[in-house]
């Protein structure tokens, strides 16, 4: 039996014998207009994401300007808003000026300890995200670079005076760059990336780095990176918080070599790690929305890379196309993906950017290769996100049975309901993490000023087996389109599933 006719068989079963989920509107609550930045990417000078990832010149498949072109039609279809470059890691050795002009010459990157070309500098990326259509986020090297050639960076992209501006025109690009977001380094707390600060290093370096940055361009959106700790958050709010308009930070929970039950326990952990930082600013005198939140590397499973952060160990090179195995990236990243955005869209009113890390290869939501690219199961659920869902966060109150495993429970079900503008229309994103069972969810038709109807449209991403990956040539997993029946208010959710459904 083909796979359609299995899920719709599933879907007309019924109701189970006991319906617990639920989901009701929450009367008198203001709704959340949520940045479309929250559906932002990340690309790095790392392995195969840039060179014969993106930017493969002589590829039958690029551009002109060597850029795939089957890459930036995957991202139009994203509606990819923004994309975060250099690193990563990478842009803590990374000086810019050397990926810059007719002379380029290749270096040794310090960081993954490769031959960098720097074929592929500020300028390509600035082409390439006007292209996709996507607003470009510069990672600045807060690590082994000077704090000026931040503000440099600035002057290059978005002045057409100075030195650095005037190189930029006689590069052959006259009218400025226009580069709006920009974060002040990458990890840089971290034990393991080079140039290391202390948290009482680290607030200084970012306040005059901020402040040289703002005076070539007062109207950056500004962030600086930092780690989930306490004392490190509140130095860093204190000395430098006046001039941010966001602080960054990564969230990553390893699922290699992880059940799907497993993977399913660490879906509740996003919203722990989003509400410990909010308490942070709101202990810091920047709640309330004064600041706003940047996690700008999100994924569940963390890059195989052997090596970083201890250099008498050295690198082990072939490790790193385990990062290509098609068999990892199963359902459990799509159900994954959409419990850590249904906890942004829920935090939307401080959540402000988040950047799936990657967009392609080394965990990316698409994999490319030579002749061609694989939609990985994940870039699906970052689709429906992207284009399904509408606007405005309305905010409700779930009731949910839980699924236990080895004595951990979370939330059978992860819900988000959206609205338009006039609070006519209504979609729901609804994460089942049962991987055998359908779930009943109960919707709050009357709160939503709507009659009970027969059924409803969804778009659910779902297979035959919660491991079913998608390979080259081997499309298993992708969204489709049923009609979903209602009985006294409760739908089904498939199995291991994301389902969007819509009510008009």
């Amino acid at each position: 039996m083909k796979k359609a006719s299995i899920l719709i068989a599933v879907l007309l079963t019924g109701c189970m014998a006991s319906a617990q989920n639920s989901s009701i509107v929450k009367t008198g609550a203001q709704r959340i207009k949520y940045s479309p930045m929250l559906f932002g990417q990340f690309i790095e000078h790392f392995d195969n994401q840039i060179y014969g990832g993106i930017y493969s010149p002589g590829n039958p498949l690029s551009d002109e300007d060597g850029f795939r072109t089957d890459v930036i039609k995957a991202m139009k279809e994203l509606k990819v808003p923004l994309v975060r470059w250099p690193g990563g890691c990478f842009a803590s050795t990374y000086h810019w000026q050397d990926g810059v002009g007719p002379n380029r010459h290749p270096e040794f990157d310090k960081t993954w300890g490769v031959e960098e070309p720097n074929t592929f500098g500020t300028d390509e990326f600035i082409k390439w995200c006007r292209k996709v259509g996507c607003e470009p986020y510069i990672v600045t090297n807060a690590g082994t670079g000077p704090i000026e050639g931040m503000s440099d960076w600035v002057e290059y992209c978005n002045l057409n005076i100075g030195e650095n501006g005037r190189q930029r025109i006689a590069n052959g690009y006259p009218e400025p760059h226009n580069v709006k977001y920009w974060c002040i380094g990458n990890e840089t707390l971290a034990p393991w990336e080079m140039g290391t600060k202390t948290a009482q290093e680290w607030g200084p370096l970012v306040r005059e780095a901020s402040k040289m940055m703002l005076v070539v361009d007062k109207d950056l959106k500004l962030g600086a990176a930092v780690i989930t700790d306490r004392e490190a958050m509140l130095t860093l709010l204190k000395d430098a918080g006046q001039y941010l308009d966001y602080i960054a930070f990564h969230c990553g929970w390893d699922g290699t070599g992880a059940t799907f039950d497993q993977i399913m326990m660490k879906t509740g952990l996003p919203e722990e790690h989003i509400s410990q930082v909010i308490g942070f600013l709101e202990e810091g005198g920047y709640g309330g929305g004064k600041m706003k939140l940047s996690i700008d590397e999100w994924q569940l499973r963390g890059w195989i890379h052997p090596g970083i952060g201890d250099p008498r160990k050295g690198f082990d090179f072939e490790a790193r196309r385990l990062n290509d195995v098609a068999s990892t990236y199963t359902l459990a990243d799509a159900v994954y993906a959409a419990c850590f955005l249904n906890a942004c869209l829920r935090h939307s009113d401080i959540v402000d950017i988040t950047c799936f890390s990657t967009i392609v290869n080394t965990r990316g939501a698409l994999f490319v290769y030579p002749e061609g690219l694989v939609k990985r199961v994940i870039y699906h659920a970052l689709w429906m996100y992207s284009n399904l869902l509408l606007p405005y966060v309305v905010p409700t109150t779930e009731t949910l049975d839980q699924l236990t495993r080895d004595g951990k429970q979370t939330g059978v079900l992860d819900v988000i309901l959206t609205s338009d503008e006039e609070g006519n229309r209504f979609v729901y994103a609804v994460a089942n993490k049962d991987q055998n069972n359908e779930q009943p969810l109960k919707l709050d038709f009357q709160g939503l000023g709507k009659k009970v109807p027969r059924k409803v449209q969804a778009t659910i991403l779902s297979g035959n087996s919660a491991d079913d990956y998608n390979d080259i040539g081997q499309e298993r997993v992708k969204p489709f389109t049923r009609s979903l029946p209602v009985k006294d208010g409760i739908v089904n959710i498939p199995p291991h599933s994301l389902t969007v459904i819509e009510i008009d």
